[in-house]
């Protein structure tokens, strides 16, 4: 597709994208248009004060999801739609969410204010909300320090639903555009979105410096406060191969692509494990954008998704085009933020062995219970029965230069018995695991408390219900 044909829809009004560099981002951009209630607060994806909400595909429909625009690439928005706040309502005409927020006294300042506006629209047009109140976790992402929270939460659980002529929810009634291939270019750099899957592994094998993204949660951060650019940009997410569900009697296949949220639909009633961990993850503005693949891919010793993923014994598919290979999840890390991923080579999607072990729980320490990185986090699958583990799989994020799963404890577990002697020998075994530092987040030795700390509460919390 050229430049000059690229664009994007702003509140109903078609925008072109020639000229845009891969670099400037979706706040960048509608702040250009004089769209100024979208708001630069952190930079990183944590305050909310950039959301907007964008149409993205459900099923056969539609829905509006909010983002932050700070992390997006304008260019990933060809073809696309966006709502900002002033799309939503206007002064004279304001949209519901903006009339409970004013009239309740949550919009002291305004800085803030946009941005959950967009966040609370996306919820009051969630498919499947009953019209009455709203998810207050819609607005985990958002912060605030004038009013305090607790006038947006009153006009949060005072929303009804949408009219019979709300065009924005007669919207979601009809298919999203679908995600065009884009190639946009300036300044010597390049954003490409290929057509399909076999296209983007020719563009990594013809240029293995290419920077690939998918929901730009991280990549994005490199840009605006480090500084990076990159002068070819690939974006995979929405590759139709890399956005499947494979759901068989031995295993659930996750495609690289989907985004956090819709792994939590997915997952929903089959990987009890994934349910408790997912909501811990970052916020709902993240997990609408963050893709399970780019977590992954990313290495972070400290992202949350990999330790759960290790104790569910994940495997990675990885394509390249020349071969298709399967990597279990625990030989994937090789080092700090680095992989055995090759040059030119995807993570096409992610296996899960069904069923999974019946005892599972996953435990996060941060400084904050919600949207911050974990000092530790650890996650447990077990098969306990008759007063014994037959199987233990633990998987830590935060006490090494990666992810890991902790095979001394596991087999310190093994063949034992389930209760408090056997599990306190293991859990001096567990706080050892690893290479715990002292940091900003917490001590080596907090860490290797908590390691242990998590065992007991997990022998605690099984204690009476059969196991």
């Amino acid at each position: 597709m050229s430049a000059a044909s690229a664009s994007v829809v702003v509140n109903g009004t078609p925008r072109p994208l020639e000229g845009v560099d891969p670099a400037t981002t979706a706040l960048d951009l509608v702040r250009g248009l004089g769209l100024t209630g979208a708001k630069e607060g952190c930079a990183e994806g944590e305050c909310g004060a950039c959301a907007v909400l964008v149409l993205r595909e459900d099923g056969d429909a539609a829905r509006w999801t909010a983002v932050n625009a700070c992390l997006l690439p304008a260019a990933a928005l060809d073809g696309q739609e966006v709502v900002t706040a002033e799309g939503l309502g206007s002064p004279g005409s304001l949209h519901p969410v903006q009339h409970e927020l004013a009239t309740r006294g949550a919009s002291q300042c305004g800085y803030c204010t946009p941005g959950f506006v967009c966040s609370l629209a996306a919820e009051y047009y969630r498919p499947g909300r009953d019209g009455e109140g709203a998810d207050l976790e819609s607005v985990a992402g958002n912060l605030c320090r004038c009013t305090g929270y607790r006038p947006v939460r009153d006009a949060a659980l005072a929303l009804g639903g949408p009219g019979p002529d709300d065009a924005l929810a007669a919207r979601t009634h009809r298919p999203a555009p679908p995600a065009r291939p884009t190639r946009l270019a300036s300044g010597g750099r390049t954003f490409e979105r290929p057509s399909d899957l076999a296209a983007a592994l020719r563009l990594l094998a013809d240029d293995e410096d290419a920077v690939v993204v998918a929901g730009s949660t991280d990549w994005g951060v490199e840009v605006n406060l480090r500084g990076a650019r990159a002068r070819h940009v690939v974006a995979v997410d929405r590759l139709p191969e890399l956005r499947q569900v494979l759901v068989a009697e031995d295993v659930l296949e996750l495609g690289a692509a989907l985004s956090l949220t819709e792994v939590e639909q997915v997952v929903a009633g089959r990987l009890p494990l994934l349910e408790r961990l997912l909501p811990t993850f970052a916020s709902r503005l993240v997990r609408n954008s963050a893709t399970i693949g780019g977590n992954l891919a990313t290495a972070s010793p400290i992202g949350d998704l990999a330790p759960g993923l290790l104790a569910l014994e994940a495997r990675l598919v990885l394509v390249s085009t020349s071969s298709e290979r399967e990597v279990p999840l625990d030989e994937f890390f090789t080092g700090y933020r680095t992989t055995v991923r090759s040059p030119g080579e995807l993570i096409r999607s992610i296996r899960v062995p069904l069923p999974p072990s019946p005892v599972a729980a996953f435990h996060k320490v941060a400084k904050r219970r919600l949207d911050d990185i974990s000092s530790v986090a650890v996650a447990f699958g077990l098969d306990v029965a008759g007063g014994s583990v037959r199987r233990a799989r633990i998987g830590l994020g935060g006490v090494a230069a990666t992810p890991l799963r902790a095979r001394a404890t596991e087999a310190a577990l093994e063949g034992g018995p389930w209760d408090a002697r056997a599990v306190e020998r293991a859990a001096e075994v567990l706080g050892s695991e690893g290479t715990p530092l002292d940091d900003l987040r917490a001590s080596a030795a907090y860490r290797r408390a908590m390691l242990a700390s998590s065992l007991r509460a997990l022998l605690a919390s099984t204690e009476g219900a059969g196991s």
